[in-house]
């Protein structure tokens, strides 16, 4: 009887970690565009400099401009581009938390002074305390 090779570790692909949601996907895919373009940002602008004021006339006495500014936005659309954007967006994925919770300390002190200032009782939370919700979730 023939042993079986036991199976190696599971390959887990370092690129695309975890499955993101279509809101999360969205952003990657904005950093992605805004990467593209800060590449291709001397060809994008001679485009534009030289589309402005121009209607239809722009398709035939830009075609330099426009021909060499697709060029490049292929040439830097990739998909170690697209990888790079990702791992970008997970790298910064703690620095967005932080800012989040920030601006909802900030909301919610903006909105106790509003209510202290017009007199209006405090919300229930406020009144039991920050550490009563910690075990609520």
């Amino acid at each position: 009887m023939m042993a079986t090779p036991k199976p190696g570790p599971v390959q887990i692909n370092s690129r695309n970690p975890i499955p993101l949601s279509s809101s999360q996907e969205t952003q990657v895919r904005e950093l992605y565009y805004k990467r593209v373009r800060g590449y291709c940002a001397d060809e994008i602008r001679d485009f534009a400099s030289c589309a402005l004021n121009r209607t239809i006339s722009a398709t035939w006495a830009c075609r330099q401009q426009r021909l060499a500014m697709n060029n490049c936005m292929i040439a830097h659309a990739s998909q170690q581009e697209q990888d790079a954007a990702r791992e970008e967006w997970f790298a910064t994925r703690d620095e967005r938390r932080k800012e989040r919770e920030a601006k909802a300390a900030k909301r919610k002190e903006q909105e106790k002074f509003h209510r202290a200032w017009w007199g209006m009782p405090p919300l229930p939370e406020d009144e039991e305390g920050a550490g009563a919700n910690e075990g609520k979730r």
